[in-house]
């Protein structure tokens, strides 16, 4: 078996697999480092079997093993850790396959960060001011949304442009912000998330914007996710308040065995 940097277009065949088997989504943050990673196929011959993806020489993103050739997942993933200088798995726990090939190694396990779904339960809105008012966001309100959101963020203006970001205002004031990411790997999911003017906080502010985010996907055709760092507590507490629920983590696991294929 071979192995050879290629482009995600060759193995779009093995990407959509890959997608079909996970047991739940995974959100913006993984997909980012995913897609900024230098893929490599994983060929038998002239099949291609497989493939793995490395982000910055160090972390393994992605390792798939199609079904068929899937007894060679063991060997193969000690390879690319033996022939790779790796440091960190970033491993989504809906990943039965590539979970599974790194608990095989009693590496060390950190959480990083929890995925959520929405529980569709019903719940009710609060009950804000009649000067509310909540919508996609213009290039007119970059200013006040810098001020608000700080470094909350990157590439404000390039965001309000492509339609990722939703103001909350109430009259005049920014309450807070939506942030909506459409999935470039699983067709039809989105990542949303919020942020809080912190002059505001403690006020239901940051669950209205996650039920608002929530409807504005559901008119697009589109299926809510979201995710926040593990320790975020209060983050937590907020998307679970909007109706938000999390049976996924991903774990940021760390190459501590001198011998990687044992």
């Amino acid at each position: 078996m071979i192995t050879r940097p290629c482009q995600i277009s060759e193995i779009q065949h093995l990407v959509e697999a890959y997608i079909a088997e996970l047991s739940s989504p995974f959100d913006s943050f993984l997909e980012e480092h995913i897609l900024a990673s230098t893929f490599y196929i994983v060929e038998e011959g002239t099949a291609a079997i497989g493939y793995f993806a490395i982000h910055h020489n160090e972390t393994l993103t992605q390792f798939y093993i199609s079904r068929p050739y899937r007894k060679h997942a063991q060997p193969l993933f000690s390879r690319v850790l033996e022939e790779n200088s790796l440091t960190t798995l970033f491993v989504p726990t809906c990943d039965e396959l590539f979970l599974s090939l790194a608990i095989d190694k009693d590496f060390k396990l950190n959480k990083q960060a929890y995925f959520f779904q929405d529980s569709l339960a019903e719940l009710s809105e609060n009950q804000g001011s009649e000067d509310d008012s909540f919508r996609p966001a213009e290039p007119g309100d970059l200013r006040q949304i810098e001020q608000v959101c700080g470094d909350f963020l990157d590439h404000y203006e390039r965001r309000i442009h492509n339609g990722e970001l939703f103001a909350y205002y109430r009259g005049s004031l920014l309450l807070g912000i939506g942030v909506m990411e459409q999935s470039k790997l699983i067709a039809g999911v989105a990542s949303i998330g919020m942020m809080t003017n912190a002059l505001f906080r403690k006020q239901g502010i940051g669950r209205t914007i996650i039920l608002h985010m929530k409807k504005w996907c559901y008119e697009h055709n589109l299926t809510p996710i979201c995710g926040c760092w593990y320790y975020n507590e209060a983050s937590k507490l907020t998307l679970e308040s909007a109706g938000m629920v999390t049976k996924t983590r991903l774990l940021n696991i760390k190459v501590t065995s001198p011998s990687r294929s044992g």
